[in-house]
């Protein structure tokens, strides 16, 4: 049984040793999209170091339709943010691509999200301080996630959180409901994360919590996907030479 409260609290004291450890007296700078899952490591940061030290920024790409749901957030938990708008960064690079060089979808879709970490990295610096990695269990099982986009940080609180768990953490920090239960959308093609995957975020939890689940095919869609995206997870690959 998931004891939410016993986890938000280590969680609460692992983020402060973190900083104790790997950056005393920096602030925690936290990607704000709306969604549950920046709105709970937020709150997690603000628990743990005080709203004076987490540092919000707001990166829509030109016109952000939710964009309101970020303000709520940063609103709701008093902290400094700032709104920086990428769309020129990333129309710059488009733009500049060799006019022989194919641009498929997959780099429109992807380059967003790594142009919004170097903004968060580029904030971080001038802020004298530490990204929060704001990605979960559920989506990381299955690869949903840009590598060298929202797939890293300095630290990460909810890496071995299942997208309920992080719910009904969510629901303990106080935070607004609309929020917590806002469906969550990838930013990217615009369609639901459950569109695009195939499955449930409730049916992975449970299949990846108990290993188990009714539908054949969407344990088979879920252990490939699974299986195809370690590699996001690991280190990169490097050649070490036998200098015997």
């Amino acid at each position: 049984m998931f004891n939410a409260e016993r986890v938000k609290n280590e969680c609460v004291a692992w983020i402060r040793d973190f900083f104790e450890n790997n950056g005393k007296g920096c602030n925690a700078v936290v990607g704000i999209s709306g969604g549950k899952d920046s709105s709970v490591a937020a709150a997690l940061c603000v628990e743990a170091l005080g709203r004076e030290r987490v540092v919000g920024v707001l990166m829509p790409q030109g016109i952000q339709h939710d964009i309101d749901k970020a303000y709520e957030l940063v609103n709701h938990l008093g902290i400094k943010h700032y709104v920086i708008n990428i769309n020129d960064a990333v129309d710059g690079i488009i733009d500049n691509m060799p006019k022989d060089l194919e641009i498929t979808a997959q780099t429109r879709q992807n380059l967003p999200p790594r142009i919004r970490m170097s903004t968060l990295y580029a904030v971080s610096q001038s802020v004298n301080g530490r990204v929060c990695n704001t990605c979960n269990l559920s989506e990381d099982w299955v690869g949903y996630s840009t590598r060298y986009g929202d797939s890293v940080g300095d630290f990460s609180p909810m890496s071995y959180l299942t997208v309920t768990e992080v719910k009904e953490i969510g629901y303990l920090l106080g935070l607004p409901r609309d929020l917590v239960d806002k469906t969550p959308i990838d930013g990217l093609c615009g369609k639901s994360d459950e569109e695009n995957l195939g499955f449930t975020y409730a049916e992975l939890d449970v299949y990846i919590r108990t290993g188990k689940i009714a539908d054949e095919r969407k344990k088979e869609l879920i252990d490939r996907r699974h299986k195809a995206n370690l590699f996001k997870l690991e280190l990169m690959p490097s050649f070490k030479p036998n200098m015997e």
